[in-house]
């Protein structure tokens, strides 16, 4: 498949700040890739870097195999790294109009590009008169109007009200389904894990995964559990390897597995050494359990 971004040892530092460490991951065609981490995790320096907005310290990143200048790779680039930026007494088509100048696009795109986002029946509205939501919609079609091959979004849903979060969300699987590579920063693990094929973890500027979200989270699960005798049965669980991690918390025990196991045969397990379960329900990790054990482990 093809690369069409490269990132190799990527380090950036701000005096005795290091907000990106040594950082290395590959974009590959037709992806959705999520930059997962909390505010000041290095997200936005690293799409800074490879939008040629911040110069990095050290280490190099390659768009399109490198077969390309950055220059000449960035025209087939679409991105918003900021908050949408319009003239705000000209209405929406206006303002694509002028982005089309600026690009070199046919104005035939505006059109096209304002279905893609829902946004045809509001093009004549003044774009002050929009929502947040409408906004960054409206930033998404300016992005798309030179058909990029990659769309790059930071924050993509930032601020916006649930219904916003939902309507972007929406636009952006619709325009990954259509081909395009896509690759967000966001701190919302939700967001992540409901959008993104692919995911990489930062945590101070330090990558702790990349790969696919459903192998992140392709773990054996964990077991919620309650015991009258809840004393015998945590220590019956820190003595048995197949579980790695045990958690207690308000009266329930939460039983990481290290290998797969029923719940059936656990209970059966735990019938036999003479504890009888009030509560088991046995359920799979989401990303924001293993995000929690990848930074836990750092800490």
């Amino acid at each position: 498949m093809e690369s069409i971004l490269t990132i190799n040892n990527l380090t950036k530092k701000f005096g005795y700040l290091t907000a990106v460490k040594d950082l290395s991951f590959t974009i590959k065609k037709g992806n959705v890739y999520g930059i997962l981490g909390p505010n000041g995790s290095g997200k936005s320096t690293t799409l800074g870097i490879v939008l040629n907005v911040v110069n990095k310290t050290h280490g190099d990143f390659k768009w399109f195999d490198g077969t390309v200048s950055t220059h000449d790779a960035l025209k087939k680039v679409g991105a918003i790294i900021e908050r949408p930026n319009f003239y705000p007494y000209m209405t929406a088509a206006q303002n694509l109009k002028l982005v089309c100048k600026i690009k070199g696009v046919s104005y035939s795109k505006i059109e096209e590009k304002l279905a893609v986002v829902g946004l045809e029946d509001r093009k004549n509205h003044k774009f002050n008169t929009y929502s947040l939501g409408m906004k960054q919609r409206l930033a998404i079609a300016s992005a798309l109007l030179n058909d990029p091959e990659i769309l790059i979004l930071d924050e993509p849903t930032n601020g916006l009200d649930p219904q916003g979060i939902h309507q972007i969300r929406e636009i952006i699987k619709d325009i990954a389904a259509s081909g395009t590579t896509i690759l967000l920063a966001s701190h919302l693990l939700d967001e992540v894990e409901k959008v993104c094929s692919h995911v990489v973890v930062l945590r101070k500027g330090e990558k702790l995964y990349a790969g696919r979200v459903d192998e992140m989270i392709s773990s054996h699960g964990f077991f919620e559990l309650k015991a009258d005798k809840q004393e015998d049965l945590i220590q019956l669980l820190e003595s048995n390897t197949t579980f790695k991690n045990i958690k207690v918390e308000n009266g329930l025990i939460t039983a990481f597995l290290n290998e797969p196991m029923d719940a059936s045969d656990f209970n059966k397990l735990m019938f036999e050494k003479g504890i009888i379960l009030s509560h088991l329900v046995k359920r799979k990790e989401s990303l924001e359990e293993q995000f929690l054990q990848l930074t836990d482990n750092l800490n």
